[in-house]
């Protein structure tokens, strides 16, 4: 912060370090806040050792991708400031940006837009249908790897619950419902190891269910007017 971030006014340092859940490949992650910046920016470094993410705003900018992740109902950006630990000259005002951001958090996303759902619907669909096909279990595998990201975020956001991705997903999971992320697990793994697609394929029928169900006949969706070249 001295060093490498002399003018700013305070930072939150996160990550699963600082949670004392780190090992010896885990990086820091480390929001700073300027007064005034020409443009945010997000830079990587190594200091004595550890692995730094760094996410360099000013208020402005940061409220814009508050609001950004608040809308995609993945909340990485308010999750390190609420978690992490308050640096810097000026304390003060970052625990009030802590705070508003803390209540944010606590309100939970703003639920699935039709569209939105929709989408979701359509491309769980689509891998379903593919994994219902005869293939090599290469294929499979790669079909399961992008359906697990979009079941778990429509099991969580369906729920009125924030998602997140890669090694966050099955701890999310785990916070909403134990035995749901037992079924995750086991169904995947199934897949995985055996080329067995029909745990999987129960599983997305079931969450898929109070939401209409799969979508492919009579889905319809416009492209903005501003597409034109």
């Amino acid at each position: 912060m001295r060093t490498r971030y002399a003018g700013a006014s305070f930072a939150y340092v996160a990550g699963s370090i600082m949670r004392g859940q780190g090992t010896y490949l885990s990086d820091i992650d480390l929001v700073v806040i300027h007064d005034h910046l020409d443009a945010a920016y997000r830079e990587s470094f190594v200091a004595q050792g550890i692995p730094v993410e760094a996410f360099v705003h000013d208020r402005q900018t940061l409220a814009w991708f508050v609001d950004a992740d608040v809308n995609r109902g993945r909340p990485c950006m308010l999750n390190m400031i609420v978690e992490g630990v308050i640096i810097g000259p000026a304390p003060e005002p970052a625990e009030r940006l802590r705070q508003g951001v803390s209540e944010r958090l606590a309100k939970g996303p703003p639920p699935l837009t039709l569209a939105a759902l929709d989408a979701l619907r359509y491309e769980i669909t689509d891998a379903i249908d593919d994994l219902r096909g005869i293939r090599p279990a290469s294929e499979m595998i790669s079909i399961g790897a992008a359906l697990h990201a979009k079941l778990v975020e429509l099991a969580l956001r369906g729920r009125g619950r924030w998602y997140g991705t890669g090694k966050r997903a099955p701890r999310l999971l785990s916070e909403l419902d134990q035995s749901l992320a037992d079924r995750f697990d086991d169904a995947f793994r199934v897949l995985f190891v055996s080329a067995d697609a029909e745990p999987v394929i129960r599983l997305a029928e079931d969450e898929l269910a109070p939401h209409g169900g799969f979508l492919f006949d009579g889905d319809c969706r416009r492209a903005p007017l501003s597409c034109r070249a």
